[in-house]
């Protein structure tokens, strides 16, 4: 979305249109669900292997991983987990999305081409670690496809699952995060995993957020400030 990167933002300044929640597009809508349309229609059939290059953006830092999603057809759900597995990254998921419909993963595979998403932290950065990871998963998923020589190179990935959209947890109150819990570490049932402390009355006590089940938090809200609304945490569990 070529404004939207312009601009340093998720949405285009033109419309704010958000291209990720803009599909299958409109031939004649804004300028986003004409981007979003053009994909659908001209792009995708084009392709046999659509891999999805995402970080958290601004807001959000997460461990860097593939993924794709349980799907109706197992034997087409089983090629799509296995080039997310060929990206090699150090995670691989399977993720239930939020707003699933409007998204470009659900147009793809709609269309039975294999679809591959990647989250490769963010915060709004790069990291050598990230721009190297990145690198090499193209070339893997190249080789995957069949279009360089060659098998991927082996890694070890975790096998992980965001079982639906209650792993995602989002922020009640505004204020201040501070988490009790790092990237990567295993909460139990009950644990705190963050507490909202108010900015507009001192003395109050901070809020505190519980897991409501074991998971390891993969992706945590990056800036402190938070509001109403905003996710602050995404949990995933062994698969």
């Amino acid at each position: 979305n070529h404004p939207a990167v312009l601009n340093g933002t998720r949405t285009s300044p033109l419309d704010g249109g958000n291209l990720n929640r803009a599909f299958p597009g409109n031939p004649a809508g804004t300028l986003t669900e004409k981007i979003a349309d053009y994909f659908t229609r001209y792009l995708v059939p084009l392709a046999d292997v659509v891999l999805d290059m995402h970080s958290g953006g601004r807001t959000l830092d997460l461990l860097p991983f593939a993924a794709t999603h349980r799907l109706a057809d197992e034997a087409f759900g089983a090629r799509c987990l296995a080039g997310a597995e060929a990206f090699g990254a150090p995670y691989t998921l399977f993720m239930a999305e939020l707003e699933e419909a409007a998204l470009f993963d659900s147009v793809v595979e709609a269309q039975g081409r294999v679809f591959i998403s990647t989250e490769l932290r963010g915060g709004g950065t790069t990291t050598p670690d990230t721009v190297a990871l990145a690198e090499q998963g193209v070339d893997n998923v190249l080789r995957f496809a069949g279009i360089l020589p060659g098998d991927p190179l082996p890694v070890t990935s975790q096998a992980l699952e965001i079982p639906n959209a209650d792993y995602y947890r989002v922020s009640e109150h505004r204020g201040l995060l501070e988490f009790a819990v790092a990237l990567g570490e295993w909460v139990q049932q009950g644990d705190v995993l963050a507490r909202v402390h108010a900015i507009d009355r001192t003395g109050e006590p901070p809020v505190e957020y519980l897991a409501p089940f074991k998971g390891m938090l993969i992706g945590r809200r990056h800036p402190a400030r938070v509001d109403i609304g905003d996710t602050f945490a995404v949990l995933a569990v062994k698969r």
